[in-house]
């Protein structure tokens, strides 16, 4: 069906893996730990089981090595809370903060 409708099924140049090296992780991931493990009756269970394992598995209880071994659910937990965190605080004035942000604004890339 792929190839009767021109669709590239790699996501990678043949025999180079490592040029998507995170995408190919995740697939080697699924299906050694879902789907060659199940036998599924028919595609609605096997999307049900491949659904679950990506939502509650891999996005909430896997450990991954690339988010200092945190699931990827908590690491963009910690992410975020980090980045809400205020430009200035009582030890930083408002006027250091600024002065901070224009040498970034200013330096050059």
């Amino acid at each position: 069906m792929l190839k009767e409708n021109s669709t590239q099924i790699s996501m990678s140049d043949k025999g180079n893996p490592y040029q998507n090296n995170i995408t190919e992780s995740f697939f080697k991931t699924l299906k050694y730990n879902e789907v060659y493990l199940n036998e599924y009756d028919d595609f609605e269970e096997a999307y049900r089981n491949i659904e679950n394992f990506i939502e509650v598995v891999y996005q909430k209880k896997r450990l991954h090595s690339s988010l200092g071994y945190l699931p990827p659910e908590e690491f963009e937990e910690k992410f975020l809370v980090r980045q809400q965190k205020p430009l200035f605080s009582e030890n930083r004035s408002k006027n250091q903060a600024l002065e901070c942000s224009e040498k970034v604004l200013s330096e050059p890339r």
